[in-house]
């Protein structure tokens, strides 16, 4: 066997090897240090050529030669401290506090929200039923938390995972108007969801020959929604509205965004994100 296309990225050698496939000619993909390798037949050489050629030529404005292809998936630890942030909150705002009155002062309430204590959007993702509910939001916020991360960067992944929470509580909040109560970081939680969801749903649309599978991500995330956001004492219109601002977030993100933002950007969106965190317990700690 001949190579026929070198030093890939993972994306490009998927993409080849689907064609390659599609049009019936055997070929073998190779991992390198530098990328991938597309390997045919001697007597395919040609046609394998010009196979790939023509499929260039015909979906040309589908290939940005501005967007890198291997940004995604960089390793953070950056779920790590989140997930210690929700445990040191959660034991430090319960040590010697009643809990029920931990959440009618902090919980996401819809008659105050709309009073104009916005400030419990935020602190509400920040206090948990008990430990098996802050258990389970450590975990899922490390998980998807770290996968948007890896694609979006640290200080705009967590700015943005903290919007659809906030967010997702807000809508919540404007349906149910008076009477509703929430807590937990499990609206965020689906809004990293919906931001993943919309991300891969974009970024498989781009390319003709996966059109048909943009709507997996999709169907995934629901599905997701549906087995974990559903479930006894769940609040279903919340994590709903977290998933849906996740999807929104992440569809401009995947429109208007071609590249990882620069470190130092990173650091402006991280640093929001804190203060808004900051601010919003300062706000409700002089109303408590």
């Amino acid at each position: 066997m001949v190579i026929i296309f070198e030093h890939l990225s993972a994306d490009q050698a998927d993409t080849y090897r689907l064609v390659l496939s599609s049009s019936g000619i055997s070929h073998r993909s190779k991992k390198e240090k530098h990328g991938w390798n597309i390997l045919v037949n001697n007597t395919e050489h040609e046609k394998a050529i010009n196979t790939i050629e023509q499929y260039l030529k015909e979906n040309q404005n589908f290939h940005q030669t501005d967007e890198p292809l291997c940004h995604e998936y960089q390793k953070t630890f950056t779920e790590l401290w989140v997930s210690v942030i929700l445990l040191a909150s959660h034991v430090a705002i319960t040590i010697g506090n009643d809990s029920e009155i931990l959440i009618r002062t902090y919980g996401s309430s819809a008659f105050h929200i709309l009073r104009g204590e916005l400030y419990r959007s935020v602190t509400s993702l920040m206090i948990h039923a008990n430990a098996k509910h802050l258990a389970g939001n450590m975990v899922g916020i490390a998980i998807f938390g770290n996968a948007v991360c890896s694609i979006t960067g640290r200080g705009v992944g967590w700015f943005m995972i903290l919007a659809t929470g906030v967010l997702g509580n807000l809508m919540n909040a404007v349906l149910y108007k008076t009477g509703h109560l929430s807590i937990g970081a499990s609206t965020a939680v689906f809004g990293a969801v919906g931001i993943l969801a919309a991300h891969q749903f974009f970024k498989k649309l781009r390319l003709p020959i996966r059109r048909m599978k943009a709507w997996l991500p999709l169907g995934a995330g629901l599905a997701l929604l549906s087995i974990f956001g559903s479930g006894k004492h769940a609040d279903v219109t919340a994590h709903l509205f977290g998933f849906m601002a996740g999807l929104i977030l992440g569809a401009f993100y995947a429109v208007l965004v071609k590249r990882l933002a620069a470190m130092a950007y990173q650091i402006y969106f991280l640093l929001a994100a804190l203060i808004v965190l900051v601010m919003s317990w300062m706000r409700g700690l002089g109303n408590g």
